[in-house]
């Protein structure tokens, strides 16, 4: 897609701000004027923003089996961007957030708030990926609009209401290792290239179904997305770690199946989220519209 609509936003008033989990493109996230505060991730002890991080080192830290995790923005780096939305004369702020199931992140903005020195209303999405992502623009056009907080979060809330996060992961070793998901259910796909497929669900991270072979399980994650749909008009993401080719022809065989869909984009997953899902990954986004 391109980002070739021009917005001008006058005297806007409500700030919006997320975390990179978002996965917003670059160039979207200036389109309106989206706050994204950085996860950090740590490699052998070294703690960095996520944004510092070259994605070949960290995916290369992942494939050597080195010690790689992740943590949520520090609290003060929040209080500094909320800060600065005060000091670019915004008299709100909607901030809104990985699910606080998966991530501390909500938790910090909500200590981050209390010392803000203009209202603060921090949102927890249930959600991440680019789910949060398009909710988060909807936020920040209502903003843009002139909406006071309580529309910005009404529209906010009737976007993240019915989306859905659909993962392919080669192994759900990464997600053991970082207490996303049990060690009974990360034994599935141990036996017969069994591959797990996987679904955001009450805020956390749930098997969907196991299929037999990564090419089967690709085909089966897109049959799924098609049926979550089921004629709406929608946003679509289609993330990877690591796998532009493999996002690529996903999304080509996706877009015949839903003419209806609105805008979508390709987008290498969040480096906080590659370090949980591991090299290989593949994500469906569904906002409806």
């Amino acid at each position: 897609m391109r980002w070739s609509e021009r917005v001008i936003v006058l005297g806007m008033r409500v700030a919006v701000i997320t975390d990179s989990t978002a996965c917003l493109p670059a160039e979207m996230a200036a389109q309106w004027r989206l706050t994204v505060v950085p996860v950090q991730i740590r490699i052998d002890g070294h703690l960095d923003l996520e944004s510092r991080v070259p994605r070949k080192m960290l995916i290369d830290a992942l494939r050597a089996g080195r010690d790689v995790s992740t943590e949520p923005p520090d609290p003060a780096a929040l209080f500094w961007a909320y800060q600065a939305a005060a000091a670019d004369g915004c008299d709100a702020i909607v901030s809104v957030h990985i699910s606080g199931d998966l991530s501390q992140t909500y938790a910090h903005a909500k200590q981050a708030a209390e010392r803000a020195s203009i209202p603060v209303h921090v949102v927890d999405s249930r959600t991440t990926g680019m789910s949060l992502g398009y909710a988060a623009t909807t936020a920040a056009r209502v903003a843009a609009a002139g909406g006071d907080p309580t529309r910005i979060i009404d529209a906010l809330n009737r976007r993240l209401a019915d989306c859905s996060e659909l993962l392919y992961v080669d192994t759900l070793e990464f997600l053991r290792r970082g207490g996303r998901i049990g060690v009974t259910a990360s034994l599935i796909g141990s036996a017969l290239s069994l591959k797990p497929l996987l679904a955001m669900k009450d805020g956390e991270v749930a098997p969907l179904e196991k299929v037999l072979g990564g090419g089967r399980a690709v085909r089966k994650l897109i049959d799924t997305a098609v049926r979550r749909i089921d004629g709406r008009a929608v946003d679509l993401a289609v993330g990877h770690v690591g796998a532009p080719e493999q996002a690529q022809a996903m999304l080509d065989a996706l877009l015949p199946r839903v003419p209806q869909a609105r805008q979508s984009v390709i987008i290498e997953g969040s480096s906080a989220l590659a370090v949980h899902l591991g090299p290989g990954a593949l994500n469906i986004s569904i906002s409806p519209v």
